[in-house]
């Protein structure tokens, strides 16, 4: 065939800057990880010529695709002269490298792009199947049997704080609050990016397990099925349930302080919104108490006004789980020290 073309994983380990040429919408929806997105049509575009393809068949709808490119050719040629100038400084290889080009199926945009750049004498590598390929590889990586080890714990325990010890000492971990971009409660997206879409949330988890020896530990923080607006892959989520689990003890002190370490820099009127979500579960007394307490700064009275409501929840949640280690880890510092009461605790 003209164009060369590679089976995902082949197609991946090749060098070189990976460019996704479909509409930004598309792109946002989800993403293959450290793609740079060159679209050949826009979100307007992509649906005028989807419109045709629909009503006047294929031939029209590729005229219509055509006068498109035609129109932008310059400037997508600038755009992908950019991005591989890029690559070259970032990486300071002079090496023959491929430009790595997918569409949503492998089809006319990546074959279009490479047919460009080839007359430029460039190297482009097109992905066979395209971003399809991709999403059937990430939902795989799911269903494969992991050593799941779930952190649990109370609201302030540390669980988060704990992950992160775990990953700086090379242990396997996935964060999944940091990939969807959501502590997963009311006050979870306070001082966060803007969460993902779902598939990328996804997309994020498989390219992460990727890199993993799955026959090894890998360290979760306990999660509901849902953190945010992201929804944990149902494969994983249910290897998660059924996985050994450490539950994190803690003093109410300790817990307090790790709260209000956490949540007191944050903009008073943020954290009155937030309260306000869950009004109807606090009840009237201890919203009055919390809004009241946030406005004077009295930290301490806010999050012990919203602290049983969230430890109700969580001995709900627990309810059912078997294969459960507890760790007390009352009064000690969140550093390497712990990780031998990990180990014992295996």
């Amino acid at each position: 065939m003209y164009f060369k073309r590679k089976e995902l994983e082949k197609f991946r380990s090749f060098q070189g800057p990976l460019i996704d040429v479909r509409s930004p919408g598309e792109y946002y929806k989800g993403h293959m990880l450290n793609s740079i997105n060159i679209p050949l049509f826009d979100n307007d575009e992509r649906s005028i010529i989807g419109t045709i393809y629909k009503k006047e068949g294929r031939k029209k709808a590729v005229i219509e695709g055509l006068k498109f490119f035609e129109k932008k050719m310059e400037l997508l040629l600038d755009n992908l002269f950019m991005s591989i100038d890029s690559y070259k400084t970032i990486t300071k290889k002079n090496n023959e490298f491929f430009i790595r080009i997918y569409c949503s199926r492998g089809g006319m945009r990546s074959q279009s792009i490479a047919w460009l750049l080839e007359k430029y004498k460039l190297n482009p590598l097109t992905l066979k199947g395209g971003y399809k390929m991709y999403r059937r590889w990430v939902l795989d990586r799911f269903s494969k049997k992991m050593n799941i080890v779930v952190i649990g714990g109370k609201t302030g325990t540390g669980k988060t704080r704990l992950l992160s010890l775990l990953e700086k000492y090379k242990y396997q971990t996935i964060d999944l609050e940091g990939f969807a971009c959501h502590r997963g409660s009311t006050f979870g997206g306070l001082g966060m990016k803007e969460q993902p879409s779902n598939e990328q949330f996804e997309n994020l988890i498989a390219e992460k397990l990727n890199s993993f020896k799955l026959s090894n530990y890998i360290f979760v923080e306990a999660e509901s099925a849902n953190i945010g607006k992201c929804k944990i892959p149902h494969e994983f989520f249910n290897q998660m349930k059924h996985s050994r689990r450490i539950e994190i003890l803690r003093s109410d002190s300790n817990r307090l302080e790790e709260l209000i370490d956490t949540y007191s820099v944050f903009k008073k009127e943020e954290l009155q919104e937030s309260v306000l979500r869950i009004k109807k579960r606090l009840g009237p007394q201890r919203t009055k108490l919390a809004l009241e307490s946030i406005n004077n700064e009295k930290w301490d009275l806010v999050c012990r006004s919203v602290l049983d409501y969230y430890d109700k929840c969580y001995e709900f949640e627990k309810v059912g789980k078997t294969n459960i280690e507890l760790l007390d880890l009352t009064d000690k510092k969140y550093d390497e020290g712990i990780l031998e009461l990990i180990n014992n605790v295996l």
